[in-house]
C-alpha cells in the first residue's frame, strides 16, 4: 500500500507552512504531497488565509525533486477549462511529470460566496465537470485545431498548447483523480476519465460498494480492470504512546476515540490494523489527512513505524 500525505491549507497555512511538509514527506519516503482546493476555512479563522492550490504547486514542482504533487481535488467551478489544462500541463512540466490532477464538481457553496465565484445547482455542476473533463483531456491530446462545442463550454481551433511532460495517463495526460460517493454518474465519469478513483473519508462497507460501483463501470466501458487505481482517504492521528495520541487529537479538535472508528489513529499498531483492513477492502493507495501542519515529527513517526509495515 502506498501512503500519501494530504492537506488542508485553508484551515490557516503559509506556502512556507506546505513546503516544510512536502520536503519532509519527501525526505521520509511518502509517495506524494496532495493539498485540497478550497478557498475558505471550515471551521476557525484560517488564519493567516488560503493559499491558490495551484500557484503552491507550481513553487512545490521546483522545490521539491522526486515527490508526486497534487489536489484532492480542484473543483470545477473554479477556473475555465482552457487556462486550467494551461496550468495543470505547466505545472506537470516545471515538476518533471511528477502531478496527478484530481478534478470534482465543487460542493462549499459558502467558499464561493466569499470570492464571488458562481455555484450553480449539484445537476449543473456535474455537467460541467463533464465537460471540463472533456475539453481538458481533448486539449492536452490534440495535434492542433481542437474544437468543443458543449452546453457550457466552446472552444475552437485551439493549439492545445502547452502539452503536459506525462503522457501516460487513461486520456493522453497526467493520471486524473475522480472521487466521490455518488451512485451512477461518479462511476461512470470514472470510468470515462480516470486512472484513480478515491473514496474520501467512508467507512469500509462504503469502501467495498463504491469501488465495486467503479469496477463494474470500468468493465462496460471495455478498459481493463488493472486501469485503474483505488484509494481512501482518511484522516491521521498516531502516537507513540496514549497520551501523544491524546496530545494529537487535542492539536486538531478532535476526540481520540472519534479518530480511531473515523482515521487511522491511535498507536502505531493500530494504524498498521486500520490501513490492513483497508488493504483488503481494495484500497491501494491512502492519502493521510494532516491537519496540524506543525507536527513534522507526526509524519516522521508514521513513516519509521507503520510504512514499512503497510
Amino acid at each position: 500500500m502506498e501512503l500519501r500525505i494530504f492537506t488542508e491549507p485553508q484551515q490557516g497555512a503559509t506556502y512556507d507552512d506546505l513546503l516544510a511538509v512536502a520536503s519532509t514527506a519527501e525526505d521520509l519516503g511518502f509517495g506524494a504531497f496532495f493539498r485540497s482546493d478550497h478557498y475558505l476555512a471550515m471551521g476557525g479563522d484560517g488564519l493567516p488565509g488560503p493559499t491558490d492550490a495551484w500557484t503552491t504547486l507550481a513553487g512545490l514542482a521546483r522545490e521539491t525533486s522526486t515527490i508526486r504533487l497534487g489536489t484532492l481535488v480542484t473543483s470545477a467551478t473554479f477556473r475555465h477549462p482552457g487556462p486550467l489544462a494551461v496550468q495543470v500541463a505547466q505545472v506537470d512540466q516545471m515538476s518533471g511529470g511528477r502531478v496527478d490532477f484530481g478534478l470534482g464538481a465543487g460542493w462549499f457553496e459558502a467558499e464561493h460566496r466569499a470570492y464571488g465565484i458562481p455555484f450553480p445547482g449539484v445537476g449543473e455542476r456535474f455537467d460541467r465537470l463533464e465537460e471540463q473533463l472533456a475539453v481538458i483531456t481533448g486539449l492536452w491530446g490534440s495535434e492542433g485545431g481542437y474544437a468543443h462545442e458543449g452546453v457550457h463550454y466552446q472552444v475552437s481551433d485551439s493549439p492545445g498548447l502547452p502539452k503536459p511532460t506525462q503522457r501516460a495517463g487513461h486520456r493522453g495526460g497526467p493520471p486524473i483523480v475522480i472521487g466521490g460517493k455518488g451512485k451512477v454518474r461518479t462511476p461512470a465519469l470514472a470510468a470515462a476519465y480516470a486512472d484513480e478513483f478515491n473514496l474520501p473519508f467512508g467507512p469500509l462497507e462504503s469502501v467495498r460498494t463504491q469501488f465495486e460501483r467503479v469496477r463494474a463501470a470500468v468493465q462496460r466501458a471495455g478498459r481493463p480492470a488493472d486501469s485503474m487505481t483505488y484509494s481512501a482517504a482518511l484522516v491521521l492521528c498516531v502516537g507513540s504512546d496514549e497520551s501523544e495520541v491524546e496530545r494529537r487529537a487535542a492539536a486538531i479538535g478532535r476526540d481520540k476515540e472519534e479518530l480511531r472508528t473515523n482515521g487511522v489513529a491511535g498507536t502505531p499498531e493500530e494504524a498498521i490494523a486500520k490501513l490492513r483492513a483497508y488493504a483488503d477492502a481494495g484500497v491501494e493507495r491512502v492519502y493521510l489527512q494532516v491537519l496540524d501542519l506543525s507536527d513534522l515529527d507526526h509524519l516522521k513517526l508514521v513513516a519509521t513505524e507503520v510504512m514499512p509495515r503497510v
